[in-house]
């Protein structure tokens, strides 16, 4: 795991499982955390008041995605986010409150609901049902 004032990437075995952007982090500038190659580009965007940027759209280009992420920016409560390896290795215990949010880029994750929360959910689509979106896994904890 390491850590960029208010950033931390969950990494285990060499794969980077997690960004985590906490709510107290904060940029000068717009500032993205996601390589360029990456099917899923997340990052702070940050103006001094007057910017102004033109009208405009994003070229559609196909692109090819096989590795859904998600990304959860907590509103209210508090959830907790477990992240883990594809060992079953439980990685990382992630408490979030509101503003906080965490980019889900490797690996299995599972959400325990600590207060009453709401956050917004983002992930690549289209969405092809719950059959053929999630595969649920049943880890050994003995």
């Amino acid at each position: 795991m390491t850590s960029q004032t208010g950033v931390e990437s969950v990494e285990y075995n060499g794969v980077k499982y997690a960004e985590i952007i906490w709510a107290h982090q904060t940029v000068e500038k717009t500032t993205f955390f996601s390589p360029d190659e990456s099917s899923f580009q997340f990052g702070l965007l940050a103006h001094k008041a007057g910017f102004e940027e033109p009208p405009h759209y994003h070229q559609p280009v196909e692109r090819t995605i096989s590795d859904l992420q998600q990304m959860f920016v907590v509103q209210r409560g508090v959830v907790v986010v477990d992240l883990y390896g594809d060992d079953g290795e439980l990685l990382r215990e992630i408490e979030m409150h509101a503003g906080d949010a965490v980019v889900l880029i490797h690996g299995v994750h599972a959400i325990r609901v600590l207060e009453d929360m709401q956050c917004i959910s983002v992930k690549q689509g289209p969405y092809l049902g719950e059959e053929r979106d999630k595969v649920f896994v049943d880890f050994d904890k003995s």
